[in-house]
């Protein structure tokens, strides 16, 4: 059995402690290894930190230094190649951002070189921004305009609400003489903010012509029509023999030159009165409409034998119209003559009289060429006239001045027709 000695204790004590000496000498290696390698990571991600701080802050030119790490060469490739994507971004958007300015710069400029002020609100009026001309037409720095109500420069004839202004007379309040017209567009964002954009118009040199150009034609339609009657008269005279007797073909002579006579008055009187269209009196009375426009209808049998039209006139019950008589004859008389002037020959005119809400109506309607629909929206309009196209003598003038008679009416002349087949009018009155 074997024994423990002293000798055999010293060597097994000497053994332990060089153990423990190798132990503890590997140690201090492995720790002074494993505190040189955190120093790296430190330095390493203290290096990404800087530099993420540097990008954060816009500086796209910084990058990760490369460690002597295992695995971080990937990590530092991928975030230096990121940096270069933002930095290769920013100079794409610092483009897009120059082409924008410039462009916006561009647009403005156009928009304040139009004749035509531009103003947007919000729904209560409320100037959110303006055009350069607008400032001046209202007399004030356009950064005053911002945030203040656009009734406080000026002042609606109207009274409509600001989202239907279409071509609205409008005055500013610092100069009443000037003449503005305003109509409204809304504005459509992605933020649903009700907006409109009021486009103002500075008609004052326009209006001042159109008063011009009346006051010349009133007169000299009034200085024509002088000489007209005065050989009206004459002819008359020698009709009734005040000259001498006459013979039959002197006589038919005669009669054509008055019937010329009458259509040259008449249009002159036209052209008259649609200068003075803007200022009709009306003179209104009760009218029984079946004895009013059965006169009417006698009175034009004349010439609708020449064209062998049969005027027929449907009334299934007298209906009773407050109207000027005079003014409401000189609108009928025109659609009946148009009627017969566009209807096909030997086809009925038809006049019809009837009620609908708030409305009482009188229908004329022929059967012949028709309206085309690219002319509906226009036939109304000053001068338009589709005699031309027919070979026919017309000013356009006759259904603007029909329109707006029943306009100061505060009723509706309206149409409906199909081409090559009919033509209907409607009058509207109010009831």
């Amino acid at each position: 059995m074997f024994k423990l000695t002293i000798n055999h204790i010293w060597v097994l004590g000497l053994f332990f402690n060089v153990v423990l000496l190798i132990i503890s000498v590997w140690l201090f290696h492995s720790v002074k290894n494993e505190k040189k390698r955190w120093n790296k990571v430190n330095d390493y991600f203290g290096n990404i930190a800087k530099t993420v701080d540097s990008v954060r802050y816009g500086d796209l030119t910084k990058k990760i230094n490369k460690f002597d790490l295992p695995d971080s060469e990937n990590l530092t490739d991928s975030l230096n190649r990121m940096i270069e994507t933002l930095r290769d971004r920013e100079v794409m958007v610092n483009e897009y951002q120059i082409e924008l300015i410039e462009q916006n710069r561009v647009l403005v400029a156009i928009i304040n070189s139009l004749s035509d002020g531009l103003i947007i609100t919000d729904k209560e009026g409320i100037i959110l921004r303006t055009t350069d001309i607008v400032a001046e037409w209202f007399n004030t720095n356009g950064k005053n305009l911002v945030g203040k109500s656009l009734f406080e420069y000026i002042e609606v004839v109207n009274k409509r609400p600001l989202s239907i202004w279409k071509d609205n007379d409008i005055q500013l309040l610092h100069d009443k003489a000037a003449n503005f017209t305003a109509s409204t567009v809304e504005l459509k964002l992605d933020d649903k903010q009700p907006r409109n954009i009021v486009i103002l118009k500075n008609v004052t040199n326009q209006r001042e012509l159109e008063n011009l150009k009346e006051d010349f034609v009133a007169t000299l339609t009034h200085d024509l029509k002088v000489p007209i009657i005065a050989e009206t008269n004459m002819l008359e005279l020698l009709l009734n023999g005040n000259f001498g007797e006459i013979t039959n073909k002197q006589e038919q002579a005669i009669k054509n030159m008055q019937a010329s006579n009458k259509e040259l008055l008449d249009l002159v009187q036209t052209v008259l009165e649609t200068y003075k269209v803007g200022k009709i009196t009306l003179y209104k009375e009760n009218i029984m409409l079946k004895a009013f426009i059965g006169g009417i209808i006698e009175e034009m049998q004349p010439i609708a034998k020449k064209t062998n039209n049969i005027i027929e006139f449907i009334l299934e019950r007298d209906i009773r119209v407050f109207a000027d008589r005079f003014q409401l004859t000189r609108v009928l008389k025109n659609l009946i003559q148009n009627a017969l002037s566009y209807g096909s020959p030997k086809t009925p005119i038809e006049i019809k009289i009837g009620e609908i809400p708030q409305y009482i109506t009188i229908k004329i309607k022929d059967y012949g060429a028709g309206i085309a629909k690219k002319d509906i929206d226009r036939i109304f309009n000053k001068y338009y006239s589709a005699a031309k196209k027919f070979r026919k003598i017309g000013t356009g003038l006759g259904l603007y001045l029909a329109f707006q008679i029943v306009k100061a009416h505060g009723g509706e002349l309206t149409v409906e027709s199909k081409e090559g087949e009919f033509t209907e009018f409607c009058i509207k009155i109010p009831v």
